[in-house]
């Protein structure tokens, strides 16, 4: 009796492995398991970090990770992009250097991580310090000739270095750079607050609070020095249909210097230049004038400024009338009928060409190539022989042209 009970579970202990079998591979069948790549690198979240301790070094932000799950789950974990993370727990952790395995999470089953790239991270945590500093202001460059800068001031006197003990310990002094090259007023600005080690490097990986400073210069004009604006003195006209249309000149402001000041304090808001002689000009003009000061006075630098004379001819248009028509490409047999046999062409284009443009330098043609007898509505075109002008339009824009048999054809040999 108690062998047939035996004999008995054996058998249905093969039944149930035999249907398990044929389940699964029913069900693999149908959803099979597939090796990937997530598709996203995945962040690593460090925790039970020691507050009074930070990190140092390059320690990696992302990791790749492989996983093998059925097609199914897949989907799952592709819709949802944080359904995997990476852990770093650094709980219980001191100083000093650390290698710590990652902690893969995924939330979705069945899942088998295969791979994690890295699979560990090397790290090193340092006691996390701070120290104040005093703040200085680094000037760059130097004010505009006749200039001086006076003593900066700063909304804060000292700031605060705070970071890992190795960093904060090479800083040895924290500024600002203020720009003072060619200022002619003060200056009035929001800088950033930068640490230096002993080679006059900046130290980077640490926090400096406050992070910007506001910093004044006072800018001054020297005894002696005046700034003055530029003014081109123009002689004569430029030629018949031409027209001035600018005259820039640089620099626009120049310093002049004397030693009596009181003589640079009753000049003018203005300086003179050399007179630009415009007379009978067409072209643009690019040249350099003196200025003209009065004795005693004398410029800081070059004396001389760059002017640019920008001339122009003047635009305008001219009516032409009762231009003849021509019929052009007209077959041998046929003769033509043009109503109206003249038309007004209206042409545009600089004063001085206008002016030499003759009824002979302009033909109106229409095209009868291909055409037969009959009446045709032709658009003429215009012909000039002069260049840079424009038509702006032809009165009437078409004209009728009667093509008839020639009533005098030539005789055949």
């Amino acid at each position: 009796m108690l062998t047939r009970i035996t004999e008995n579970i054996r058998l249905f202990m093969w039944a149930f492995v035999l249907a398990l079998a044929v389940w699964v591979a029913a069900v693999t069948s149908s959803d099979p398991n597939e090796v990937r790549i997530y598709p996203t690198p995945i962040n690593v979240q460090i925790v039970g970090q020691n507050s009074g301790l930070i990190i140092t070094g390059d320690t990696p932000h992302q990791v790749q990770v492989t996983l093998r799950a059925p097609r199914s789950v897949w989907e799952q974990l592709s819709a949802r992009p944080d359904s995997v993370s990476a852990i770093l727990d650094l709980s219980g952790l001191g100083e000093g250097k650390h290698t710590l395995d990652l902690q893969i999470q995924v939330g979705e089953r069945p899942v088998q991580i295969v791979m994690v790239s890295p699979a560990s991270l090397t790290l090193t945590l340092e006691p996390l310090v701070k120290r104040t500093f005093p703040l200085y202001v680094n000037s760059i460059g130097q004010p505009a000739t006749g200039y001086q800068a006076g003593n900066p001031t700063m909304d804060v006197e000292q700031v605060t270095v705070s970071g890992a003990r190795s960093l904060v310990s090479q800083v040895k002094r924290v500024s600002v750079a203020v720009d003072l090259d060619g200022a002619r007023e003060g200056i009035s600005s929001s800088v950033y607050a930068a640490a230096y080690d002993d080679n006059n490097q900046a130290v980077s990986g640490i926090n400096i609070q406050p992070q910007t400073v506001h910093v004044t210069v006072p800018i001054s004009q020297q005894s002696g020095f005046r700034d003055l604006a530029v003014k081109v003195v123009v002689r004569g006209q430029v030629a018949n249909g031409y027209r001035l249309d600018n005259i820039s000149v640089f620099p626009p402001v120049v310093t002049v210097y004397s030693t009596d000041p009181a003589l640079v304090a009753s000049l003018p808001g203005v300086v003179e230049t050399q007179p630009l002689d415009l007379r009978n000009m067409s072209n643009n003009i690019n040249t350099q004038l003196g200025l003209d000061l009065p004795t005693g006075i004398s410029a800081i630098g070059d004396p001389n400024v760059s002017i640019q004379a920008d001339i122009s001819a003047i635009q305008s248009s001219l009516t032409l009338s009762n231009e003849k028509v021509e019929v052009t490409s007209l077959p041998s047999n046929l003769s033509a009928q043009i109503s109206p046999e003249t038309v007004d062409v209206i042409i545009s284009g600089p004063l001085p060409v206008l002016d030499t443009l003759t009824h002979q330098d302009v033909r109106i043609l229409v095209d009868a190539a291909g055409l037969g007898e009959g009446t045709h509505q032709l658009t003429p075109t215009v012909q000039m022989l002069i260049s840079n002008l424009q038509v702006e339009s032809i009165l009437p824009g078409t004209v009728e042209v009667t093509l008839v048999p020639n009533l005098h054809p030539s005789a055949t040999p």
